[in-house]
């Protein structure tokens, strides 16, 4: 970075930051840009400087920034209809929602409820999880009390689905939660162990995001089916991340969980709107489907046609430009290549969602992910860190492998500069430009 480039960058970002400082409420820490526009996989921030985008929003910007036939239908959409409500629906809902059914396979009777985020969906599954405890009690007459999670579980931040969220951080905060969630180790004998007939549903990721893209054991999903069902329980699958093809699957789930064998219900959100807010769930099958009825759940904006309409388009532009394929080709690339980098460990590749170790260097005095993060950034490259020692990366499903090449070229002399960081004490000077916030 030249040195007027980097004048420039402080003096842009510091007044903008310190206006969101002034303004919003700070859940989420310090922004370290402010980004103004984008295309494809490239943000740009506003001094003009270019990013590749390797997050896409948390995997939800599935077709990058700016997609012009998604732009297209969107703008169409809102010039032409916009929020109606739920007392009525529209063309776009109706459409987006038996789309979904029929990718996802999902046999007559199935439906569709619309939300507005994921921890929206999950809240809905929630609720999909207590009647169903309710109508169908367990071998003592008494309803089913019990809802059972991961340990390492992410499903969101409101209350019903922070109780369903693993992480004592999170929790503490906001306790007392929601009772009756039981969190479990993710393996097949826990669930031998704790399934049994006063648990109503059992909720799980195919991929913990979060916890830095840990996979569940291979066949968990089909002993959890068939426990479940053994016991008369739900099987609720959270895709928030992994869904619309992000581990270049419509679901992650179907690796395992197919046919006959589908769950019970099926949230969604993320990469679904292409960068709209919208959540869903899926109910599967009419006995499924009964539990919530009609005054026992609702959401204002959920499913209206601009939302929808974008799923639609997002759906529409994945199957037509072969992007599932295009994930698997390309995550591979950033998989093997990210194996191949000295000083990276475990790589964990599911299609385009990657989680990667990092060796902490030795007399690290700070949290390296973090530092990696910042050295990336500097380097022109939006990452993430789901810990201290883990990277994750999400990025658009458009991603190129040329662009991906460039990231690899890059990471080694990243993870140098991120070392030093780390292990040096910081050298600072009066003619020194002021930290990011």
């Amino acid at each position: 970075m030249t040195a007027q480039h980097t004048a420039s960058r402080y003096s842009a970002q510091t007044a903008l930051l310190g206006e969101y400082a002034d303004s919003l409420l700070g859940v989420f820490g310090s922004p370290s840009l402010v980004l103004t526009h984008g295309k494809g996989a490239v943000v740009t921030d506003a001094d003009g400087r270019d990013y590749l985008d390797l997050l896409a929003g948390i995997a939800v910007n599935a077709l990058g920034h700016a997609h012009p036939r998604w732009v297209e239908i969107v703008s169409r959409q809102l010039a032409t209809l916009g929020h109606v409500s739920n007392f009525f629906t529209s063309p776009q809902q109706i459409a987006l929602a038996g789309k979904l059914l029929s990718l996802a396979g999902a046999p007559a009777g199935s439906h569709v409820f619309f939300a507005n985020s994921g921890t929206e969906a999950n809240e809905a599954a929630f609720k999909l999880a207590r009647r169903h405890g309710h109508e169908h009690p367990g071998p003592d007459g008494r309803p089913r009390g019990t809802v059972l999670a991961l340990e390492s579980a992410f499903h969101g931040r409101t209350m019903g689905a922070l109780a369903l969220t693993a992480k004592e951080a999170y929790r503490a905060p906001f306790e007392p939660l929601p009772g009756g969630v039981r969190h479990i180790p993710a393996t097949v004998e826990a669930l031998e162990e704790h399934l049994d007939g006063t648990v109503a549903a059992l909720i799980v990721e195919p991929v913990q995001g979060e916890a830095g893209v840990r996979e569940l054991p291979e066949g968990y999903l089909r002993a959890a089916r068939e426990l479940t069902r053994r016991h008369g329980a739900l099987l609720v699958v959270d895709e928030v991340q992994t869904g619309m093809g992000r581990t270049g699957r419509w679901f992650a789930s179907s690796a395992e969980l197919t046919g006959d064998d589908l769950p019970d219900a099926i949230t969604l959100a993320k990469g679904l709107g292409g960068g709209f807010p919208i959540g869903a769930m899926l109910t599967v099958g009419p006995e499924v489907s009964a539990l919530l009825g009609a005054g026992q759940h609702g959401t204002t904006f959920g499913g209206n046609p601009p939302a929808t309409a974008a799923g639609l388009a997002t759906v529409t532009v994945i199957e037509e430009d072969g992007l599932l394929e295009h994930a698997r080709t390309v995550g591979a690339v950033l998989g093997e290549g990210l194996r191949a980098v000295p000083g990276i460990g475990d790589v964990r590749q599911h299609g385009l969602l990657i989680g990667a170790d990092l060796e902490v260097p030795e007399g690290a005095t700070a949290p390296f992910g973090p530092a990696v993060v910042e050295a990336a950034r500097d380097a022109g490259f939006i990452v993430n860190a789901t810990g201290p020692g883990t990277l994750r990366l999400a990025p658009p499903l458009i991603l190129t492998s040329e662009q991906a090449r460039t990231f690899l070229d890059a990471l080694p002399e990243i993870l140098r500069t991120a070392a030093a960081a780390v292990t040096a004490p910081a050298a600072t000077s009066p003619d020194s430009p002021p930290k990011e916030a």
